[in-house]
């Protein structure tokens, strides 16, 4: 029967939504925000946020503010149509995204962490009262060592994002078709970066280890545990009252789409606080949204030049060292590409060096033919990059026993792109047979 999810998850889904209460007044513009701010909400929030910024650095101020709203809004999760994703990202170990996860267990509503778990265990807790899913350690389950599981583990929390998006099982003895729940808000931390259907429903930090002068508070449970229940239940107390006009609400919001699906919780719970926080919400939005936007479009450019490299690697008959010159040279006279206008004067050595460095790719000393030593990129440090952004350029053969590269017959690998350019790197006839410098 519709509505009769228990709160365990084992029964079936409750389609009817949140509490979609209607009327016209339902709280829409600026004026309706100024009504709903009584400031209790507004002083606690401020609380909140003071209360995670001591025990975490985030990478920016507006980090700071989404955070202390995602959390908030965990406890109305049961008004809300989406539940915002926090993807919690960092370059390497040691960024503070278990910390950030410790805080959130202390706050959100109903908290469920977790380091490594299977779908069938996720969508069996999930009820009419969801609880906020906590993944850490996210690189093990997507990473390329990832199992079959993971791709399941995927979809369903893509699907939670949205109400009313069930995983449908066969159960009971009578092996009957069951809808369960997905619905539940999620933080998901890992190092490196998360799918990428994920993120494009997340609130998006992107952590990085401390500098020097930053200071946090040593997270010790027995002081900090009491400090941050005291704020979850005051949260509790603040919002139970709210849910059913937080349901009604319609906010004004800085962006579109799926943007507006993910940020339009935490703004709903601004603009119930009142104060300073319902533009300081937009402006997050704002600021969060371009950066990963920005970032993207980072992305795309990093995997363009990945696969240039390669074009150029295996028009030189895939020599195991190209020098840092010669790369440059080849990548700006690469037909149709944005080398040639990179910057303000074009593709260079220092600009090639960061763009590869999150690949954990870098220049080393290489000795080549008649003694000539010079800064170069070893074609080995680029096979791992190819394989996980470039799948489809991977070589299957087995590696050549005696230069560790796979041999360049086309039939042992997908063909690539024709190349687009026929420069000659270094002097005519390519460059031949670099040794490595001892």
């Amino acid at each position: 029967m519709e509505g009769t999810a228990q709160q365990d998850g084992t029964g079936p889904v409750d389609s009817r939504g949140p509490d979609q209460g209607t009327g016209p007044h339902a709280p829409k513009g600026p004026g309706d925000r100024a009504e709903l701010g009584s400031g209790e909400g507004a002083q606690l929030l401020d609380e909140l946020r003071a209360a995670i910024g001591k025990y975490a650095v985030l990478p920016s101020e507006e980090a700071l503010t989404a955070v202390t709203l995602w959390v908030a809004a965990s406890h109305i999760q049961t008004a809300l149509q989406h539940a915002p994703r926090l993807a919690v990202m960092s370059p390497t170990k040691g960024c503070g995204k278990s910390r950030v996860l410790d805080v959130l267990h202390e706050t959100v509503h109903k908290p469920m962490m977790t380091v490594n778990t299977s779908p069938a265990v996720i969508f069996r807790i999930i009820g009419k009262n969801p609880p906020t899913l906590l993944v850490d350690e996210a690189d093990t389950i997507f990473g390329p060592k990832a199992s079959g599981d993971s791709e399941i583990l995927r979809g369903l929390l893509n699907a939670g994002h949205q109400r009313n998006r069930p995983a449908w099982r066969i159960s009971g003895p009578e092996h009957k078709p069951t809808p369960y729940p997905t619905f539940a808000m999620a933080a998901i931390a890992g190092i490196g970066d998360l799918p990428d259907t994920i993120t494009d429903r997340a609130v998006v930090l992107r952590m990085q280890k401390r500098k020097p002068g930053e200071k946090v508070t040593p997270f010790r449970s027995r002081y900090a545990v009491p400090e941050l229940n005291a704020l979850r239940d005051r949260l509790a107390a603040w919002l139970g009252p709210l849910r059913s006009t937080a349901a009604r609400m319609v906010p004004e919001m800085p962006v579109e789409d799926r943007a507006a699906d993910t940020w339009e919780p935490l703004v709903i719970i601004a603009d119930l606080a009142g104060g300073h926080w319902s533009a300081s919400a937009r402006a997050a939005c704002l600021t969060m949204t371009r950066h990963e936007a920005a970032q993207d479009e980072q992305t795309s450019l990093k995997t363009r030049l990945l696969r240039d490299i390669h074009r150029i690697f295996e028009r030189e008959n895939n020599p195991e060292a190209l020098s840092t010159q010669d790369l440059v040279a080849a990548l700006i006279q690469e037909a149709d590409a944005p080398w040639a206008e990179y910057g303000t004067k074009g593709l260079n050595a220092y600009h090639l060096g960061n763009l590869l460095r999150d690949f954990g790719i870098g220049p080393a000393n290489y000795r080549f033919d008649k003694g000539r030593q010079a800064k170069a990129y070893v074609r080995n440090r680029f096979l791992d990059a190819w394989a996980r952004h470039c799948p489809d350029l991977v070589e299957t053969a087995s590696p050549d026993p005696v230069h560790g590269v796979a041999p360049a017959s086309p039939a042992h690998r997908l063909p690539s792109a024709a190349p687009t350019g026929s420069l000659p790197i270094g002097p005519p006839g390519g460059i031949v047979g670099p040794k490595r410098a001892r």
